[in-house]
């Protein structure tokens, strides 16, 4: 598989491997990940590698995308994780991601799933992102709605007992609202 390294302003967004299992491990165990998305059942590296090679790798190879570990230009420090997952359950992708604590409020998220999202629309071809979060995650909730993704009511995806909150964007509106801006 070809690694495509995608940049931001500070951050560039390279796709997850298997070197990047401890850091998935500690990334999956932290209060935020299990509180917001879910226990996972990543309680050692080799769990982590297998997590990797089962759940992140097939999507790459599959479609072309997926998962993406987010690094500090500057420093080349690992802050999370961002990308766009095909969820069982979920018509179109879902736009997801998720920083270490003491990396929050940075603005991070946000840059990381713009780029995600641009990518989603202009470089994959995709016709409609989702985005779902629990009804406690406000943070997300904002981030979401920054990116223009509109509630568009409730979901449950399968062997999951939460019921999450859905938003989404079309295609056509994305491509709207860049060419006002641009």
């Amino acid at each position: 598989m070809e690694q495509i390294i995608y940049f931001t302003n500070r951050l560039y967004l390279k796709p997850v491997c298997l070197n990047d299992a401890a850091f998935i491990y500690k990334l999956v165990n932290t209060e935020s990940w299990i509180q917001h998305i879910g226990d996972r059942k990543v309680d050692n590296l080799e769990k982590a590698k297998e997590y990797i090679k089962k759940k992140m790798q097939p999507q790459f190879e599959r479609l072309g995308f997926g998962n993406y570990v987010i690094y500090l230009k500057e420093t080349n420090v690992k802050v999370g994780t961002c990308g766009i997952y095909d969820r069982e359950g979920l018509e179109g992708v879902d736009l997801g991601y998720a920083l270490y604590s003491t990396f929050e409020k940075n603005g991070y998220a946000f840059e990381a799933a713009s780029k995600m999202l641009d990518l989603a629309f202009r470089e994959f071809n995709l016709s409609k992102v989702s985005g779902i979060t629990t009804k406690e995650n406000l943070a997300s909730q904002r981030i979401l709605k920054k990116l223009n993704l509109k509630e568009s009511g409730t979901v449950q995806l399968e062997n999951d007992p939460e019921l999450l909150v859905l938003y989404e964007l079309e295609r056509e509106e994305y491509l709207a609202n860049i060419e006002e801006t641009e």
